[in-house]
């Protein structure tokens, strides 16, 4: 049974004298504790997808449901991580975990145990009392995904939080990531522009065709490397025959022909 859902879904963005359609008609599902990641040429609305679940910003046309209920309506907590960690440089890292239980009034001693546990899960114990300047990239991040996870979100949006780091980086975080999601067991949609991150990471794929966004494909991801290591999945012996497959989908000439299929049509 799917816990979030977009129903035929479309986005504009408006101006003084036009408009802009972001997204046409965006339909998938997403079952309770999933990870799902979409991919796509840039200008395909994938921020845009995230925004909207984030209740950042309202749909134009369609319905989002979490649970069976109209998202709006809905009390699920929402976490949203995005590119840069976006910690202030002159907290503490403790202060900077509890800006969202301090903004909901929720601090307890059970908080300041959860914080511990969880830089403990991020191989970051001891550090509540440096500052961000102290830290690397990807440490930093590590920190945000603290920030993100002490405020219990249901579902958590992850807009390409891995891309300003390095690739050795990038690959451990993934994985940590990833164990964390699992561990706590919540609901993830990552936007990414990198397949390899998306078939490493992922149950399933989500590609966009662009102007305006559609889904295209979607994409499961064989249990055999849904089961392995982040780390790992590059060196899986199925790994680049599904990059390969996805491929031929991804690629701008493909795109193109499946743009005048769709018109042809209409």
């Amino acid at each position: 049974m799917s816990f979030l859902s977009l129903e035929q879904v479309s986005h504009y963005y408006y101006s003084p004298t036009s408009y802009t359609k972001a997204l046409e008609n965006i339909s998938f599902s997403i079952a309770d504790g999933e990870f799902v990641s979409i991919i796509g040429p840039s200008g395909c609305g994938k921020s845009t997808i995230l925004s909207l679940i984030a209740r950042i910003m309202e749909q134009t046309e369609g319905h989002i449901y979490v649970d069976g209920e109209n998202i709006n309506d809905s009390s699920v907590q929402i976490g949203y991580m995005l590119q840069q960690d976006y910690l202030f440089p002159w907290r503490t890292i403790i202060d900077n975990i509890l800006l969202g239980p301090k903004i909901n009034d929720t601090i307890s001693e059970e908080t300041h145990q959860q914080i511990k546990q969880l830089l403990d899960d991020v191989h970051l114990p001891g550090t509540e009392q440096q500052y961000p300047d102290e830290l690397s990239g990807g440490m930093r991040q590590r920190i945000a995904l603290v920030r993100t996870l002490i405020t219990n979100p249901n579902i958590l949006l992850l807009d390409e939080p891995f891309s300003a780091l390095d690739y050795v980086t990038k690959l451990k975080l993934e994985n940590i990531v990833s164990e964390m999601i699992k561990r706590y067991n919540k609901t993830a949609v990552l936007v990414t522009h990198d397949l390899g991150e998306a078939i490493s990471m992922s149950d399933r794929i989500i590609l966009m065709d662009a102007k305006p966004g559609r889904v295209a494909e979607i994409f499961d991801i064989p249990e055999s490397i849904r089961q392995t290591e982040p780390f790992y999945v590059r060196r899986h012996e199925e790994y680049q025959q599904l990059f390969d497959h996805i491929w031929q989908y991804v690629s701008e000439d493909t795109v193109g022909e499946r743009n005048h299929n769709h018109e042809g049509d209409n």
